[in-house]
């Protein structure tokens, strides 16, 4: 992500809920920013991890008015809703359940209703074959972009 979008920003920033991975320690469901702070986020593969409704109004929070958010994550476009269960807490049950011991959710096509839900225009588009080794994302991932109102 670095090499594709710090050229075109005037200000790049990364920030990771863990000491010593990035630029800045923060947490995405409770991000020590001001408001109306940033024009663009990279939110990539962190969602699943999280309180996705609190992350995204905490993204849509530090934004400015017409900034947007790039989103990705796993998605089984053939489940309309997404699977989640809070009663799953071991590692070994997140990871039969949801693919990772991290992740508290599976994403179906309802993300989209997710994002749109916290207050955001949504665009997406789908990787081809050469994008995803162009830009290391996975074959026919998604890229959402969210953008928030004027």
């Amino acid at each position: 992500m670095t090499r594709l979008v710090k050229p075109l920003a005037k200000t790049y920033r990364t920030a990771d809920i863990a000491a010593g991975r990035a630029d800045m320690v923060l947490n995405i469901e409770n991000i020590d920013l001001p408001d109306a702070s940033l024009d663009c986020v990279v939110c990539s593969h962190v969602l699943e991890h999280a309180d996705d409704a609190r992350a995204l109004g905490e993204m849509r929070r530090v934004l400015r008015p017409g900034g947007c958010i790039v989103i990705m994550i796993p998605i089984i476009e053939g489940w309309d809703q997404t699977y989640e269960n809070p009663l799953l807490t071991s590692r070994d049950e997140r990871t039969l359940h949801f693919g990772q011991y991290d992740h508290v959710r599976r994403y179906g096509a309802d993300a989209r209703d997710r994002i749109r839900g916290a207050g955001f225009a949504l665009e997406e588009f789908a990787a081809s074959g050469a994008e995803t080794v162009s830009y290391r994302l996975l074959h026919g991932e998604r890229v959402f972009l969210a953008e928030k109102p004027m």
